[in-house]
């Protein structure tokens, strides 16, 4: 029997620590993460997660915000923080014999001291980045789409905050926001590479056993995906952007694979959007794409055309649904797609880098790590059928939700 390439372990704190040892690398990568993301906040405090990720970066207990610039770089790391609508995670990349380091440091800023003159400077930075999210057209709608589809709920509202939330927000409110979601029992510590799992074991105890749990995970509530039509007018724009809406299947959804097929299928490159949309002159920019977490998920189909040219656009897109929703694909668009995807993926298995993110996805969303080889075999699974039932039980040539954003003010 093969031996499980994973070790996980969970600190009597509650952290868990999943690592994929990986022999033939000469690089590890290792990231924390932190359960929590806009969907977590309280209205006012949307913004905070976003904002935190950034004073992560800002100053610890050992070193100010130069010291962990300049360990970064004196470690070779590549390395860098994201954070979503229900996580947060940081993570660097550097040579396997450098990966203590890389750990050592990045459970350093998981306790970042929030220096109120960092904290201050901060706040301009993410109100001036609010600000410049402003000018693009897709973030503007994809803010507002999600502002709508899920109105009342807490996925509403954007990751990085509003001007008035973020402008008002406190470091005495980060704080008591960080000791209760960076909690060790509401983490997850990640190793990918060539590394010894009972020695990174060790490290992590020595380093986070001290941090004090939480007693228990934030409780979520799956939103309910709505439908209608709304129209957002902005005079700076010179193109219209309109998208549709539908619900879809979740991350750990048995038709996840299939769903993300159809999705390349229709709107990927080289894509029936592309050919009978783009290359037809109808618009410049078409395509669909998956919104997924956890607990829900959504269908998107979104385009970008002359103000004056909407109706015939939406018109498209709405003929490349119906098409496709009601003819099943063809085997050699599946194989097409699947064969793009058996690429991405055995290349992403050489890189710890990736097999990082990788892992983090599973354990988060799964509640264990899978295989490459478990990863292409639900690539392989994926058939004209098994595309035909994600249609059937998530419909897309049907009442969604519009969104219009741009100049005009259609429809009204």
């Amino acid at each position: 029997m093969a031996t499980s390439p994973y070790t996980i372990h969970t600190l009597k704190n509650g952290l868990l620590i999943a690592i994929e040892k990986m022999p033939d690398v000469r690089s590890a990568a290792a990231g924390f993460l932190a359960r929590t993301g806009a969907r977590d906040e309280t209205p006012d405090l949307a913004g905070v997660s976003h904002f935190l990720e950034h004073m992560c970066f800002k100053g610890t207990g050992k070193r100010d915000w130069r010291e962990v610039a300049i360990t970064f770089d004196r470690l070779g790391s590549t390395y860098n923080a994201f954070t979503s609508e229900d996580r947060t995670f940081y993570f660097g990349w550097v040579p396997h014999e450098r990966i203590n380091d890389q750990i050592e440091l990045l459970a350093d800023m998981m306790r970042p001291a929030l220096p109120p003159d960092e904290f201050d400077t901060e706040k301009k930075v993410i109100l001036e980045e609010i600000a410049m999210s402003k000018d693009s057209i897709d973030h503007v709608a994809f803010d507002f789409l999600l502002e709508r589809v899920y109105e009342g709920h807490s996925l509403a509202w954007p990751i990085l905050g509003y001007t008035e939330t973020v402008g008002a927000l406190t470091r005495d409110q980060m704080n008591a926001y960080m000791n209760e979601h960076y909690a060790p029992d509401r983490m997850v510590l990640v190793v990918a590479g060539n590394v010894d799992p009972p020695r990174i074991i060790d490290l992590a105890e020595r380093l986070c056993g001290s941090w004090k749990r939480s007693g228990g995970m934030h409780a979520r509530v799956a939103p309910t995906t709505r439908t209608g039509s709304a129209t957002q007018v902005v005079d700076r724009f010179q193109q219209q952007l309109v998208a549709l809406t539908f619900a879809a299947p979740c991350a750990t959804d048995p038709l996840h694979e299939s769903a993300e097929a159809a999705m390349s299928i229709l709107g990927g490159s080289n894509s029936r959007f592309y050919w009978n949309i783009v290359q037809a002159g109808i618009s410049p920019h078409a395509n669909s794409f998956r919104f997924d977490m956890g607990d829900c998920g959504l269908t998107i189909l979104s385009g970008q055309a002359e103000p004056d040219r909407i109706e015939p656009l939406l018109e498209a897109m709405k003929r490349e649904a119906a098409a496709i929703s009601r003819d099943k694909v063809s085997a050699d668009e599946v194989e097409r797609v699947k064969n793009k995807r058996r690429t991405s993926l055995a290349v992403e298995a050489e890189s710890p880098y990736h097999r990082l993110t990788q892992i983090m996805d599973d354990v988060d969303y799964r509640g264990a790590p899978r295989t490459v080889d478990e990863r292409l075999a639900a690539v392989d699974a994926v058939t004209r059928d098994s595309i035909a039932t994600f249609f059937e039980k998530y419909p897309i040539d049907r009442e969604g939700y519009l969104i219009s954003v741009g100049p005009r003010d259609w429809p009204a």
